[in-house]
């Protein structure tokens, strides 16, 4: 007597896998293909993108690096590019493993980011025209690669925002407030090295002259170059995310201590020294010194946590 398997057996055996199945299965790696098995049908998909993402952020990108150039608040800019690529070049291996899962969710995030081009465009808001991209590609990666290359790829895409520059009422909301508060601090350290000083504002009148915290002395261009400096610094030197938010946080009362005895260091060299030394070449040597001082504080900053995290876990343990 010969057994004969069930429809239901049967069926199930014989169906085969469905495509989005299949999708899940295979990496990112097969998609470039191996040896000789090249997908030249996916190379030349990726190129026609990246073909029409180039046109349409050709003068977004030329007008952005002209700023870094022209602005120096923003110089640090020209790292950004650099140091993205290197971070997905030491992540190739992990993320040519990642499965691939394309999916049609991303498509909002896509339409998101060609509406925030399109209001920046007509608007006349480059802010909006450069938030664009990082969220057109955001949505590009989640819609072809899927969810889990998106979360791989999440802290590129992050510090792509370092290189944006500040729309001009946020940075003016910021620069003021820092001008403030490094005159505040200066007119009240100046007394105790025998200055006396009379403070309106930003203002700083001494005996000798009349000191101006302007813009250009507020401080936010060392916090900013600093911030982006002490993302780098801890992703190249620590490896725990708890104390690479401690090194970021730590830069931005690191540059405004620095701003301050910097102002400090002038009111001085006004009182004590020469006017015009202090206004020129102690103005601007001061402000590179300062900045490899506060590179210093951060690197101590770096040894503190350290210290304190290997305590921690000697006690638990």
């Amino acid at each position: 007597m010969q057994v004969q398997p069930s429809k239901a057996l049967s069926s199930t055996v014989a169906a085969p896998a469905s495509p989005h199945a299949e999708a899940v299965r295979r990496p990112a790696l097969a998609l470039f293909g191996k040896g000789r098995e090249t997908n030249w049908s996916f190379y030349g998909a990726l190129a026609i993108l990246l073909l029409l993402t180039g046109l349409l952020y050709q003068s977004v990108a030329a007008k952005l690096v002209t700023d870094w150039y022209e602005l120096p608040d923003f110089s640090h800019g020209f790292l950004i590019p650099f140091f993205a690529a290197y971070l997905i070049w030491t992540k190739r291996t992990e993320l040519m493993r990642v499965p691939v899962a394309s999916s049609w969710v991303g498509l909002p995030l896509v339409l998101l980011g060609l509406l925030l081009l399109m209001t920046g465009r007509f608007g006349a808001d480059l802010f909006l025209s450069r938030v664009s991209f990082i969220v057109l590609a955001a949505g590009t990666i989640w819609m072809l690669f899927g969810r889990q290359m998106l979360s791989e790829l999440k802290f590129v895409l992050l510090v792509l925002v370092l290189a944006i520059p500040l729309p001009a009422v946020v940075f003016n909301q910021i620069t003021f407030p820092l001008q403030l508060l490094a005159s505040r601090m200066a007119s009240l350290l100046l007394p105790f090295a025998g200055v006396p000083v009379l403070r309106e504002g930003n203002v700083i009148q001494l005996p000798a002259m009349q000191l101006e915290v302007a813009e250009a002395c507020s401080g936010i261009r060392s916090l900013l170059s600093l911030f982006t400096l002490a993302v780098i610094y801890g992703y190249f030197l620590e490896k725990s995310t708890g104390r690479r938010i401690v090194l970021a946080l730590a830069s931005v009362p690191i540059a405004v201590a620095a701003n301050v005895a910097r102002i400090f260091g002038t009111g001085l060299c006004v009182q004590y020294w020469d006017p015009d030394k202090a206004m020129g070449f102690f103005h601007e040597f001061s402000g590179w010194l300062m900045f490899l001082v506060s590179l210093c504080f951060l690197y101590l900053v770096h040894k503190i946590t350290g210290m304190l995290w290997a305590g921690r876990r000697e006690a638990v343990s």
